[in-house]
């Protein structure tokens, strides 16, 4: 069946929505048992079912429905870092170089100015870190800025409360003039 507003037949999800991990086990579990009882083309067409739905390849699927507990595995090893000390050094010459505006405000324009910090030999651009400054994420440059600001001394110095009043200058009276005074003495 085809919706009229959407071309999205039923069974199937639309491409901008993608389910999330914990939703594909959910599902998957739901139709674990059905799959257990199927015989072979009952389970090919099941397949196929869950394939559209899920997104999952053919085979990964099955390894997941034929485990006894369909859990989420804890990953073996943390993954490396995509990004190097060369990225870390570059957004801290931009931020500086901005007055260390917000992440949200920063990651748009981060090639932007590390091309005219490069112009004015403030900062050394390769094409790798262009690429990396082209696709970091403004949840990493947030992780990251935090990081500086916990190292020390990279934000701009805090203001100075202001001072007290001159008391000599308290008992002076100040107040506007009308525009147009005709008393001598006032100046237009």
């Amino acid at each position: 069946m085809v919706h009229s507003n959407d071309n999205v037949t039923e069974g199937t999800m639309p491409e901008d929505e993608q389910m999330t991990i914990d939703e594909r086990y959910k599902d998957l579990r739901m139709r674990q048992t059905r799959y257990r009882m199927l015989d072979r083309v009952g389970r090919s067409r099941l397949l196929n079912e869950v394939e559209d739905i899920t997104g999952l390849n053919r085979k990964t699927l099955i390894r997941h429905l034929r485990r006894r507990k369909m859990e989420r595995r804890k990953r073996g090893r943390q993954r490396g870092g995509a990004y190097g000390a060369r990225l870390d050094d570059a957004l801290r010459v931009i931020a500086e170089s901005l007055d260390y505006i917000c992440a949200e405000r920063l990651t748009p324009n981060l090639v932007s100015i590390a091309q005219h910090l490069a112009a004015q030999r403030e900062l050394e651009l390769s094409t790798k870190l262009m690429d990396q400054l082209s696709r970091v994420s403004v949840s990493t440059v947030r992780r990251r800025l935090r990081t500086f600001a916990a190292l020390g001394d990279w934000r701009l110095p805090r203001r100075k409360a202001p001072r007290p009043p001159n008391p000599t200058l308290l008992n002076v009276p100040v107040k506007r003039l009308p525009c147009g005074e005709q008393v001598p003495g006032h100046l237009d």
